[in-house]
């Protein structure tokens, strides 16, 4: 019979604590970069030319279809090697999550975006707006409240790929965990402690993506997945 202890745990809580802090400080990085890069590329796409709208949507695609673990090691092994540069685990981190997220953001903002109705345009060419200035003053402003949910969810989606960058030894809460199973022999109770806050700091996330979503149904906005 297993006895459990869960006292090593507790005697390390520190460590797992500064784990959870660099995971969730690559998690806000990607998130800095990742939504303004994201609008950036959706525009390109939603570009009536082709020079600018096809780049784009090859981008976008990539970085969805390819595994994100394969992207980490490519900038964290190959860029490097391709630019004689030194990339530490969290600059390599960053740089991959922050494009990875910022082609499914760039999915978001473009389903959002078309979701408009054309008549809002219009509106906006009759009151003598430019397409630039419809779209900063009339589409993105609704535009966006349709897309929190999404949003949301996204960042809940990214929180959780980013456990791969323990793969790279960057001291994230999985990274660090793993140390303690080992020092500690006890992996049953250290990685149960993970679960627990990792479920702990995901379904709280998940509770504000539904709040959210019922604000916006009773506020009669649809939203954008």
């Amino acid at each position: 019979m297993y006895t459990w202890d869960f006292t090593p745990v507790i005697a390390n809580a520190p460590l797992l604590a500064q784990g959870l802090a660099n995971t969730l400080k690559v998690t806000g990085t990607a998130l800095a970069f990742g939504v303004p890069l994201g609008l950036v590329l959706a525009l390109l796409r939603l570009s009536p030319r082709k020079a600018l709208s096809w780049p784009a949507g090859f981008i976008i695609e990539f970085f969805r279809t390819t595994p994100p673990l394969v992207q980490l090691f490519w900038f964290f092994f190959a860029l490097p090697m391709l630019l004689d540069v030194e990339m530490t685990p969290f600059a390599a981190a960053a740089i991959t999550f922050s494009i990875q997220s910022s082609a499914f953001f760039a999915e978001v903002f473009r389903g959002g975006i078309v979701s408009i109705e054309r008549g809002q345009w219009e509106a906006g060419r009759a009151l003598g707006m430019t397409q630039s200035q419809a779209m900063r003053r009339i589409i993105l402003p609704q535009a966006v409240k349709r897309m929190i949910p999404a949003f949301l969810e996204r960042s809940i989606e990214l929180m959780k790929t980013t456990t791969l960058v323990a793969t790279v030894s960057y001291a994230d809460l999985l990274f660090q965990a793993n140390e303690l199973a080992q020092k500690t022999f006890r992996p049953l109770e250290v990685f149960t402690v993970v679960a627990l806050i990792y479920f702990t700091v995901i379904f709280a996330a998940s509770l504000l993506v539904h709040r959210v979503e019922r604000r916006l149904a009773v506020s009669g906005e649809t939203t954008v997945h």
